[in-house]
């Protein structure tokens, strides 16, 4: 397998464990707390989202989806555009809000450009850097990486959430 390949293979995992985690969900279970400091599945699967579609759109040299395809006023949130939910406090968090179908339909189309991206890159270009912020600097590899995990440990964070839910 190539880098690519693995890459893709990697994104379209966290795909199946984001469905299974939010479909068939009410926007109350979506947004159910298990205490008042606790993530729900809507802020975690956002989250994820905005995580992926920000970085991914940084080395990708594109414009995030969240402006660029009017996700943003699809989700009418609160918060700053540039927003990605990094540091929320615990009111922050009870305002990330929304349905199923908004929740899935923003991923999806993340989703989309993220493996568009992945599909097209070679062994070569994971090595180039791409923050020269950090000692050593990141590569595109280490970050393409880096979104995986947080983006896996999130979504099984809502897959737990959700057993908690359904349990009720």
């Amino acid at each position: 397998m190539t880098g690519s390949e693995i890459l893709t293979d990697a994104f379209g995992r966290i795909g199946e464990m984001v469905h299974d985690a939010v479909e068939g969900l009410s926007t109350e279970e979506l947004s159910y707390r298990v205490d008042d400091g606790a993530n729900p599945i809507a802020w975690l699967v956002w989250h994820l989202t905005r995580v992926q579609d920000d970085h991914v759109a940084h080395v990708a040299g594109t414009e995030q989806l969240w402006t660029s395809a009017g996700w943003v006023g699809r989700f009418g949130l609160t918060l700053g555009v540039d927003d990605t939910g990094y540091g929320h406090r615990p009111e922050q968090v009870a305002a990330v809000t929304a349905d199923a179908a908004t929740l899935l339909g923003y991923y999806d189309a993340v989703e989309h450009a993220t493996l568009a991206y992945v599909r097209g890159l070679s062994d070569e270009d994971l090595d180039r850097v791409v923050d020269e912020r950090w000692t050593p600097p990141v590569t595109l590899g280490a970050r393409l990486v880096s979104v995986i995990g947080d983006d896996v440990a999130h979504a099984a964070q809502a897959a737990y959430v959700r057993g908690i839910v359904e349990r009720r």
